[in-house]
């Protein structure tokens, strides 16, 4: 599938300020809590071009294979702190939230293992990812993660 419209192209200014934003919240929590949060989210929204990314991200860090594979039963599986089970509950309420809004144990969930200041911080990332996901999906399905990241310094610079 070809590219439909480049939005760096299109839109520069808009879309380095998305970059910068994106930038800074994506290191504003723990590394291997980001990637699983931005792999949970693109596997419900079925974006393969940021699962593809965010997975070699992951690896990259130091995440394992096996959580990685585990990811989308991550309820079922024990390999996932309490941390990072709140963040992906929270991560799946709020990206399922045209279909269900956030159970009041989604949030206790939350609040029980995130400060204030770290929810409002997952939750701008949980909206990041999808908004990710509906730029990849919208206007092109697939983009090489090295030409993504060169396209994402260039935006930035």
């Amino acid at each position: 599938m070809s590219i439909r419209l480049d939005p760096f192209a299109a839109a520069p200014a808009l879309m380095k300020d998305w970059m910068g934003t994106s930038l800074a919240v994506a290191t504003s929590l723990e590394p291997s809590l980001i990637e699983l949060v931005k792999i949970r989210a693109s596997q419900i929204n079925a974006c393969a071009n940021c699962i593809n990314m965010h997975t070699q991200e992951a690896r990259a860090k130091g995440e394992t294979e096996q959580r990685l594979y585990l990811l989308s039963a991550w309820r079922e599986a024990p390999l996932y702190t309490d941390r990072e089970r709140a963040a992906l509950a929270w991560t799946e309420a709020l990206t399922r939230i045209s279909k269900e809004h956030p159970h009041e144990s989604d949030y206790a969930a939350l609040k029980a293992r995130f400060t204030e200041e770290e929810q409002v911080k997952l939750t701008l990332m949980i909206n990041i990812i999808n908004g990710w996901n509906r730029i990849a999906i919208g206007f092109g399905p697939w983009a090489d993660p090295v030409a993504a990241k060169a396209a994402a310094a260039k935006a930035v610079a």
